[in-house]
């Protein structure tokens, strides 16, 4: 038996994609974040993110930052409508929302999902060199939930971003 026949057999598995699914894209995941600033730093100084699009709703108190990690801006639409029909169709997108007021509100803080009681776990970023960008991490003062040297895997770590989400570091190539 085949790997993806055995990953078909698994219970709630649709071994048949729908044909009305074939050109569905997994567009982009939301996370809230308390202090828009620091979190737009955090994912364009650290990891790396273009940010593609902002969109305020001044009347609802809230705002949308679309992020993508692309290796050339230049292919970036330049104005919209474009800019936003070409953000739709890429993969991997990531949206903060900021809801206005709340980087005043020191007791305030979003729920990261790994406490009690658990949820959203993390998102996950590839790169090239593992244990570079660790110490390129290390050596930008950002926190860690979990080390290259921790626990048995060896070839993951987890960063955390100002709102406390984890952000899971690996090496496509290492992980075999």
């Amino acid at each position: 038996m085949s790997l993806q026949d055995e990953l078909n057999a698994i219970p709630g598995v649709s071994a048949e994609r729908d044909a009305a699914t074939r050109q569905f894209v997994f567009n982009h995941t939301m996370l809230r974040v308390k202090d828009i600033a620091r979190s737009l730093d955090f994912y364009t100084r650290v990891l790396g993110f273009t940010l593609v699009r902002r969109r305020d709703f001044a009347d609802a108190k809230f705002s949308l930052y679309f992020l993508v990690l692309v290796d050339d801006p230049a292919q970036i639409p330049a104005e919209e409508p474009a800019r936003g029909q070409w953000l739709l169709g890429q993969r991997g997108v990531l949206e903060l929302t900021h809801n206005h007021g709340s980087e005043d509100d020191a007791g305030f803080a979003y729920h990261d999902g790994n406490s009690e009681p658990r949820g959203f776990g993390h998102i996950c970023v590839s790169v090239p060199d593992v244990e570079a960008a660790c110490a390129r991490f290390e050596q930008l003062g950002v926190a860690f939930q979990k080390r290259l040297t921790d626990g048995r895997m060896k070839d993951i770590a987890f960063i955390k971003d100002p709102d406390g989400y984890w952000v899971e570091i690996l090496q496509p190539t290492a992980r075999v």
